[in-house]
């Protein structure tokens, strides 16, 4: 086999160069035949470190293989192929090229052998993903980006800390588990966590990625948080907090989307709520569990995808983005409604589509180490999950009321890109083993049992069930969610406003109590040296000597001191 003497993300950086350069003809040829290349790159690895080189007095480790790492970067250039194919002939030059060099950064950071070299592709990463969002439509786009970037910079930084103080107490810096035993551990797993989305550092998602434009959105869905999830395994796997912060992420994630009323923030908190499933699987910490998150990283990838290309497809069509402004649009778009649908019956980890041989992984592995509660909080998300992005989602887009709209379905290019996703979800729901042979670990698991497809066909039906009898609470208003980042985004800012007008009045009050004072000052000064004042006023000669004679003695009295 053929050993490659590069990372295999340099394929598609030099992808997003010619993307960004050659003639427009040629264009199409360089945005599917990158991704495609890449891949190839990735599977022409074999196991080990093949890539190292000095630097700073390390040696650090440019490109390792293993299962784990092949398969995230995997998806990822499969990701970069489907989205290059949906923003093909609509998308902007500079957003392509900004999401393949972002893509590429996702899949540098899948093969870093070494914590500096995660750390550089990780940036690389949060750059040309701001870019993406800075090539969102308007001014909300550009305050988005700058949000955005500014929270990556403090998980960039909380990262760098962490890095930079296992390296000094340890004196290595291979990528390898951590245990949560010092400070640096600690403030490492912060700062992979701001990119993971957990609470309280959540609303980024929302405030960002749909800000970003119809093509730009299913770029940003993919890479970002998935990343995340791949660190979290390679430095903390069996981390018990995780268990529980997961299950914060798939909660949070549920609710908020309830309440939105944003058809692409719906699907943006829907992000958070995944991962929460990746992250309680990463604590759990067992080869099932540990196979479960990153099948399931895997599968989300593919299904949100579909969910937000068929978003964008409504939102290109019809600038519209609420759902109460939408309905009806099954009439005129029946591809993006089919493909749509396909993607949220995934979500909801219906049997025979993706969703359901993956998420139910990390449910089992809950189960086989008797953690009772944690299955039964995955459990009722499931439902949770169905309700806010199984059917809220297609059900006031594409039906519900009629809105009177009536465009048509979008250009190929982005059909394709929708068929082929939806494709994928239906092959590996039907097919397991094409997404169990790529796991990490050996798997000994069957989804499709009796017992399995039954409670999930029951657990389905009640939450179904549950929304059409609380149809009347699920309608949406233009009412807004005030989330976490309100804190710092609104009540922060309001409070430093607040201190900077009482500083301001409390100078302002000062100086004119000081101008008052040094009048009255002046005004007694002044009066001491005029004609009538003390200070010209004749005095008898006798009281002068005296004055005279008690400063000498006061003197003298000092001087022998």
């Amino acid at each position: 086999m053929l050993e490659l003497a590069f990372p295999p993300a340099f394929v598609l950086i030099l992808g997003a160069l010619l993307v960004a350069v050659v003639r427009p003809g040629l264009r199409p040829l360089v945005l599917l035949g990158a991704p495609l290349l890449t891949l190839w790159a990735i599977w022409r690895l074999p196991d080990g470190v093949l890539l190292t080189a000095p630097f700073l007095g390390y040696d650090i480790e440019l490109v390792e293989a293993d299962a784990l790492r092949r398969l995230f970067a995997t998806v990822f250039a499969l990701m970069a192929f489907a989205g290059g194919l949906f923003g093909l002939l609509q998308a902007r030059t500079r957003e392509l090229a900004a999401a393949y060099a972002y893509a590429a950064g996702a899949i540098g950071v899948c093969f870093a052998g070494d914590l500096i070299t995660l750390f550089l592709f990780w940036e690389f990463m949060a750059l040309f993903s701001t870019v993406v969002i800075w090539c969102g439509e308007g001014e909300n786009a550009r305050r988005a980006g700058l949000r955005y970037a500014l929270m990556h910079l403090v998980g960039g930084v909380l990262l760098k800390i962490g890095i930079e103080g296992v390296m000094v107490h340890t004196g290595s810096v291979d990528v390898r588990a951590l245990a949560l035993d010092s400070f640096d551990a600690w403030v490492l797993l912060a700062g992979v966590l701001v990119n993971a989305a957990a609470p309280p550092v959540s609303a980024w998602i929302a405030d960002a990625y749909p800000e970003g434009s119809p093509f730009g959105a299913v770029f940003l869905s993919a890479f970002t948080t998935k990343t995340a999830v791949l660190a979290l395994i390679l430095l903390f796997p069996g981390a018990q907090i995780l268990v529980w912060i997961g299950l914060w992420m798939i909660f949070y994630g549920i609710l908020y989307a309830l309440l939105e009323n944003d058809m692409r923030r719906i699907l943006a908190y829907s992000i958070v709520n995944q991962v929460g499933f990746m992250v309680c699987g990463v604590g759990i910490g067992t080869g099932m569990a540990l196979n479960g998150a990153a099948a399931h990283a895997f599968a989300h990838i593919l299904y949100k995808a579909l969910l937000l290309m068929s978003a964008g497809a409504v939102l290109h069509q019809t600038g519209k983005r609420k759902c109460s402004d939408l309905g009806g649009l099954w009439h005129s778009m029946p591809v993006t409604t089919a493909c749509g649908i396909v993607g949220a019956l995934a979500i909801s980890a219906f049997p025979f589509t993706s969703g359901f041989i993956s998420k139910s992984m990390i449910g089992q592995a809950a189960a086989d180490q008797h953690l009772m509660l944690v299955w039964f909080l995955l459990t009722a998300a499931s439902a949770g999950v169905f309700l806010h992005a199984g059917i809220k989602f297609p059900w006031f887009v594409f039906f519900q009321k009629d809105s009177g709209l009536r465009p048509p379905d979008p250009p190929w290019n982005m059909r394709a890109a929708m068929i082929l996703l939806a494709a994928a979800c239906i092959a590996l729901g039907c097919f397991p083993w094409m997404l169990y042979e790529l796991l990490p670990y050996p798997v000994d698991y069957l989804p499709y049992t009796g017992a399995h497809v039954v409670t999930q066909f029951q657990l389905l039906l009640f939450a179904g069930l549950a929304f059409f009898a609380l149809l009347p609470l699920m309608q949406r208003t233009l009412t807004i969610s005030l989330d976490f980042d309100w804190l710092w985004r609104v009540a922060m800012v309001e409070l430093a406003a607040g201190i900077a007008r009482a500083w301001r009045a409390l100078g302002d009050a000062s100086r004119a109590l000081w101008q008052r004072r040094a009048g009255l000052w002046l005004r007694r000064g002044l009066a001491l040296v005029a004609p009538d004042g003390i200070l010209a006023r004749t005095q008898p000669v006798a009281s002068m000597a005296l004055w005279v004679l008690l400063v000498l003695a006061l003197l003298i009295g000092l001087a022998r001191v």
